[in-house]
């Protein structure tokens, strides 16, 4: 990622500076593509948000994880900002500032997942999340993806087994679902595999 690079690069200018054998006029440049780059990425991370939003709203609540909603509210840091922390960012060696130290908020109920979930929710989140991308990527004229679920139906309820299996027939996208014993599954599959050790074959 060129943002990424770019990050690397004023970061390590920052410490040849404070250490004495570099000077400012060397890492201005980089500050000035840490600005541009953070900007495009802020930009497309709020579109990225905006394009998947609805659709994991939508997987959330079928998954009955009420109030799903993402939510990303970083602001790219200006040229003039990173040059007015110059001196924190010396002290310290490193970019304080920008979209490596932002994150896409993950809420149910108006609840940060991360830090008020359950360990239940955070995983019907990820399942959303997974889903909400899938829609994403047929919207957008990829074709279907191929998605692999191993083992989550376990730590499902069988309402929302069935729910999740709904919407994988709606989505279109080839999947393979792995787990423990052909019970767990909420209905017939299209195809089952059983595997043994050394030995993969189709079901009777």
């Amino acid at each position: 990622m060129e943002y990424a690079a770019a990050l690397a690069q004023r970061n390590g200018g920052l410490r040849r500076l404070g250490a004495g054998y570099s000077s400012r006029e060397a890492l201005e440049p980089w500050t000035e593509r840490v600005a541009e780059l953070g900007k495009r990425l802020v930009d497309a991370r709020r579109e990225l948000v905006t394009l998947v939003s609805s659709s994991y709203a939508a997987a959330a609540a079928d998954l009955r994880l009420e109030g799903g909603e993402l939510r990303y509210e970083g602001a790219a840091a200006s040229w003039d900002e990173l040059e007015r922390r110059l001196e924190q960012d010396l002290a310290r060696g490193s970019t304080g500032l920008g979209p490596h130290l932002h994150d896409v908020a993950v809420l149910a109920g108006g609840r940060d997942l991360r830090s008020f979930g359950s360990q239940g929710e955070q995983r019907l989140a990820v399942l959303a999340l997974l889903l909400a991308e899938a829609d994403l990527l047929i919207q957008r004229g990829n074709g279907p993806p191929l998605l692999l679920f191993d083992d989550v139906l376990s730590e499902l309820d069988p309402d929302r087994r069935g729910s999740l299996v709904e919407r994988l027939r709606r989505v279109g996208a080839q999947t393979l679902v792995t787990a423990t014993a052909a019970s767990a599954l909420p209905g017939a599959p299209d195809e089952l595999i059983e595997v043994r050790p050394g030995q993969a074959r189709r079901a009777a």
